[in-house]
């Protein structure tokens, strides 16, 4: 026997035959940038999380974390994969306090599940995030990649939401951070440092976070303008005013069209806002927002409520996971700029994809400076390589001259080994370094993702 067959036998042993995973033909669906792994586990408990970890630790192998795979082209080139630890069986509440608005869950429970069973909890509630791919996201991959969406403007991202978490440590220790009670306490807040970590430092296992109670009523505005420059002066006049939508997003022609048809069809860029409080607070709303808007030059004012507005949201949380389906290699950048700055790389960005010769499908949450970019790539992506990595890094230098920075949250290998997928290198990559040495001296987690 094999020390691998070996080493196989021994994870069966930990979580049950039938939850190892060794067939080569499988396997391929658990790749990562083109490296399969040698076997992908599959614990049912944190218990079992420990016991893997430890195992891959002491043999010195490779673990990548895995939840239902949306974000599993996040990250560089790993250096090698040799174990995928799927979480998708750890998935149970552990505690539901309702009545203090807080809950206690598993990570591998996948948020929109999770958002249904907490909507028909009394007068229902909800989980504050958005993140995109959200019909299909767990838990664990939202809070390890800090994904965020349009209602972030609001609600904050997961380090304003989470109270405490529950990992596994790269040796194997089971580590408890914060919790409904939280007292300050000297060393690491382990809690904000797992929060988007990738994986790199830990397995992200159980999390409490605060809850919401879900508001009376919502609505949806979409104010298509025929220029970029007059939907932005809109927005930085919506952004200074007394009014406090829940969203505030910026299309271009080419994402609405992938979201709203019909709204794509009246101007090149759309301006959307998320209405959410009683009712006569979001009347209030639309009825403030549709007048500024046609003064301010919007050629049209939709508004969507009921089923409309949760169908436009979700269209725009999943708009990243239909064009994965369309084009494997689409390239996915994400740029964070000061809130005054999103316009100049929004039209950076068409323009730069424009003079190579791509489409580009533009995102931008206004109100917190972050700019979503979406490049159909199709299906020769290795000569288009060298386009995609001078455009990337053309956006890369606009962002820092914003104030900001701009990553590669998707793309095909090719692009990959073209580009630092974290855009400019910041001062604190040696603080990251360091505590990947100190936490993880072995470099078991998510070998070179993440921390080179």
């Amino acid at each position: 026997m094999s020390n691998m067959e070996e080493g196989i036998s021994a994870l069966k042993g930990m979580v049950g035959e039938a939850n190892v995973a060794s067939d080569p033909d499988r396997l391929r669906a658990y790749s990562i940038d083109g490296l399969s792994p040698q076997a992908a586990v599959f614990p049912g408990s944190i218990e079992e999380v420990s016991k893997v970890v430890a195992f891959a630790n002491e043999r010195k192998l490779s673990l990548a974390p895995r939840g239902s795979g949306t974000k599993m082209s996040w990250g560089a080139l790993p250096r090698k994969v040799d174990l995928v630890l799927g979480m998708e069986r750890v998935n149970r509440v552990t505690d539901s306090d309702i009545d203090n608005l807080t809950l206690s869950v598993e990570c591998g429970m996948p948020l929109a599940e999770m958002q249904k069973r907490l909507a028909k909890e009394g007068r229902g509630y909800f989980i504050p995030l958005d993140p995109p791919f959200g019909s299909k996201a767990t838990l664990g991959g939202v809070i390890a990649t800090n994904a965020t969406g349009p209602r972030r403007f609001v609600y904050g991202s997961a380090r304003d939401q989470l109270l405490g978490l529950k990992a596994v440590l790269p040796n194997g220790d089971i580590v408890v951070a914060g919790g409904k009670c939280v007292k300050n306490v000297s060393g690491y807040d382990m809690t904000k440092l797992l929060i988007g970590s990738g994986g790199a430092l830990g397995i992200l296992c159980e999390i409490t976070t605060r809850l919401l109670p879900l508001t009376e009523a919502e609505a949806t505005l979409i104010l298509p303008f025929k220029e970029l420059e007059g939907a932005a002066k809109f927005v930085r006049e919506i952004v200074h005013s007394k009014i406090f939508p829940a969203a505030i997003e910026v299309f271009n022609g080419t994402a609405m069209a992938g979201v709203h048809s019909e709204a794509a069809a009246k101007a090149p860029y759309s301006v959307v806002f998320a209405c959410e409080s009683v009712v006569e607070a979001v009347e209030r709303q639309i009825a403030e927002l549709g007048a500024m808007g046609r003064k301010a030059g919007a050629v049209d004012v939709t508004t969507l409520k009921a089923e409309g507005h949760k169908a436009f949201w979700a269209a725009l949380s999943d708009f990243p996971l239909a064009l994965r389906q369309r084009d494997p290699n689409a390239v996915g950048v994400k740029a964070n700029v000061v809130l005054s700055k999103f316009v100049e790389i929004m039209a950076a960005a068409e323009r730069e994809a424009k003079g190579r010769g791509f489409d580009i499908a533009l995102v931008a949450q206004a109100g917190n400076g972050i700019v979503q970019g979406y490049l159909p790539v199709g299906s020769d992506a290795a000569a288009k390589a060298g386009g995609i990595a001078d455009f990337f890094g053309r956006i890369v230098a606009e962002a820092v001259k914003c104030d900001g920075n701009c990553i590669v949250e998707a793309a095909p290998r090719a692009v990959k080994e073209k580009v630092n997928v974290w855009g400019q290198p910041r001062s604190d990559s040696v603080v990251m370094k360091r505590l990947k040495e100190k936490i993880d001296p072995a470099d078991i987690m998510n070998t070179g993702r993440i921390v080179a």
